[in-house]
């Protein structure tokens, strides 16, 4: 059966190519219906008017003038039909997989939508300091990218003031942060995930290094290697409050962002520093860890780990790493 096709040999429909709606603007291209790259799609895979037709639940004459108005809106031919055959042009053949790539695409939104509802898809953009890195993160991370791996985990390290400033540009979804116990920055949602003793990094050359039964009085005039006081300001300023309590003001010798180097630093011989027990993890030559001997009145302040994001604002891929990262 001849699949004839209204207007075949009009003069419209039988030049090489066609002027666009809206006089083809490239700098404003026309916005193209779903429906009508779906009817091209059927015609295209059909390669047959009455049939692809059928297929879309509607007659002939109203799909022959939607992928005219189609080739209108792209100033091209899409097919070459005659009273016998309908054929893809060169350019209708390489339209054609992006057009079912755009069909698939659509199809799928509504089931990405509910899995980012729901929090099993989407994005999600975690800020961490560098001791979270050390064993609770890697831990949290393989498990929650198990368990849903259409989530996109973007990790971001940054020190806390960073953080905050990141979390108040919407630049992050959460953040983890180390602080002093207690602490809370304002305006924020908390929830504390981990509590750790701070303990001394001591250079291995040192006589404190093996001295037994170590008190803060050993180490008062020790230099100190320590963070700026604008990375983590609840903490500095207890470490700074324990050195007052005892009448003595610390003797800053260097300033360093990261744990880290922090600890590299102390390995050179530059002074102790005071840092989270987690940091015992990080094993570098030249460096022994220490805990003080608890003296009458002389507590060794601890920190906290927490994980913090705006108030109200916890998407539902934040919720679901809640669950990985219990408080």
């Amino acid at each position: 059966m001849t699949d004839p096709v209204h207007s075949a040999h009009s003069s419209t429909h039988s030049s090489a190519h066609f002027v666009p709606a809206g006089g083809g603007d490239s700098r404003n291209p026309p916005l193209i219906e779903l429906r009508l790259w779906r009817q091209f799609a059927a015609v295209a895979d059909e390669l047959h008017f009455g049939r692809a037709a059928q297929r879309l639940n509607m007659t002939q004459p109203p799909l022959t003038q939607a992928i005219a108005h189609l080739e209108a809106l792209l100033g091209l031919k899409l097919f070459d039909r005659t009273k016998r055959s309908v054929q893809l042009t060169a350019a209708g053949a390489a339209l054609l997989p992006e057009a079912r790539d755009l069909l698939a695409r659509a199809q799928a939104l509504p089931v990405h939508a509910r899995a980012t509802a729901d929090g099993e898809a989407g994005r999600l953009r975690l800020a961490f300091v560098s001791t979270v890195g050390f064993d609770l993160l890697p831990r949290w991370v393989r498990t929650f990218r198990e368990r849903y791996p259409k989530v996109q985990l973007e990790l971001i390290e940054a020190t806390g003031d960073v953080q905050l400033q990141a979390l108040e540009r919407g630049e992050i979804d959460a953040g983890f942060i180390l602080h002093s116990p207690g602490f809370a920055p304002p305006g924020l949602a908390c929830r504390r995930i981990a509590q750790d003793p701070l303990v001394l990094a001591v250079p291995e050359q040192s006589t404190l290094a093996g001295k037994p039964g170590l008190a803060l009085r050993d180490l008062l005039d020790q230099p100190l290697v320590i963070f700026p006081r604008h990375i983590l300001p609840s903490l500095y300023d207890a470490i700074f409050a324990m050195y007052h309590a005892s009448g003595h003001l610390p003797r800053v010798a260097q300033e360093a962002i990261q744990m880290q180097t922090i600890v590299n630093l102390v390995s050179a011989g530059l002074g102790v520093a005071w840092v989270p027990d987690s940091v015992r993890q990080f094993q570098r030559a030249g460096v022994v860890y220490r805990e003080l001997k608890r003296g009458k009145g002389q507590a060794v302040p601890g920190c906290e780990t927490s994980l913090v994001w705006a108030a109200g604002a916890a998407s539902p891929a934040l919720q679901r790493f809640m669950a990985f990262a219990p408080g």
